[in-house]
């Protein structure tokens, strides 16, 4: 792998990139691994290793940054195959994942980016992304105005949920499901515009703590993100079930 270097385009006849960023900054609470997720062993492979395999078969991607803690001494260790000169490392990642990101495209911008390049950033624990899913969303977003996101239509019934009185969760509403999708990523959007809109929702803790995603630092904006159809596979790695699914539907693939 390679430190970012940079960038030479001529302006007379630059067109819009595409770069990928990929936050790894995480700490992965939720997976119950004893440690970060995205280095946690699946089908062979650390979970973010499958995750930048698939990004870098993207032939128009013209480069792939991860985003990692400062304090990171892993990364190397887990991905030895993330080599090149389209395979590049920043320690820049942040408290949050929208901190990571935000600091991912001041990298990029510092190493020659512009700012109508797209930018598509990816959740390094999706580690089933297909190269032609990301395809599938170039081809939709490149000559859209805002860009958008791999999403699925909701299928399943939807509950909110209350605590009971012995500390059990009961549902007690619930939620109509039609109109609403499940965000995925990658996310695609051009780097200028995304940077606006997190330096203007990272400003106020009010608004930074509603930035889930980058589509949702997009709409508050007052954008509207295309929804580009994804595929169930293309599942976020969460949960301590989530491993052994994926370790299945990598062995089906005969990535194992």
């Amino acid at each position: 792998m390679s430190e970012v270097s940079p960038l030479n385009f001529s302006s007379h006849d630059y067109r819009p990139a595409c770069f990928a960023l990929v936050p790894c900054a995480g700490v992965g609470e939720r997976a119950g691994v004893g440690g970060p997720k995205q280095y946690h062993p699946v089908a062979g492979r650390a979970v973010v290793a499958h995750t930048l395999a698939a990004l870098q078969q993207v032939p128009r991607l013209a480069a792939t940054l991860v985003v990692v803690s400062p304090q990171d001494d892993l990364f190397e260790t887990h991905a030895p195959e993330f080599a090149g000169e389209r395979a590049w490392v920043a320690r820049v990642g942040g408290a949050t994942r929208a901190d990571s990101v935000a600091n991912g495209l001041e990298t990029l911008l510092a190493q020659g980016a512009q700012a109508h390049d797209w930018v598509l950033v990816h959740d390094a624990a999706r580690c089933l992304i297909r190269p032609a899913w990301i395809d599938r969303l170039i081809d939709a977003c490149q000559d859209d105005e805002v860009g958008g996101l791999l999403a699925l239509p909701l299928a399943d019934t939807l509950k909110e949920a209350v605590s009971g009185a012995q500390a059990e969760v009961r549902a007690c509403a619930t939620i109509d499901r039609a109109g609403k999708w499940a965000a995925q990523t990658p996310q695609m959007f051009r780097l200028g515009l995304l940077r606006a809109a997190l330096r203007l929702s990272l400003s106020d803790p009010a608004t930074a703590a509603a930035v889930t995603d980058e589509a949702s630092a997009i709409e508050m904006l007052g954008h509207q993100p295309r929804l580009v159809v994804g595929d169930y596979e293309n599942f976020k790695v969460t949960w301590p079930g989530d491993f052994a699914l994926a370790e299945r539907l990598l062995a089906s693939r005969g990535t194992a």
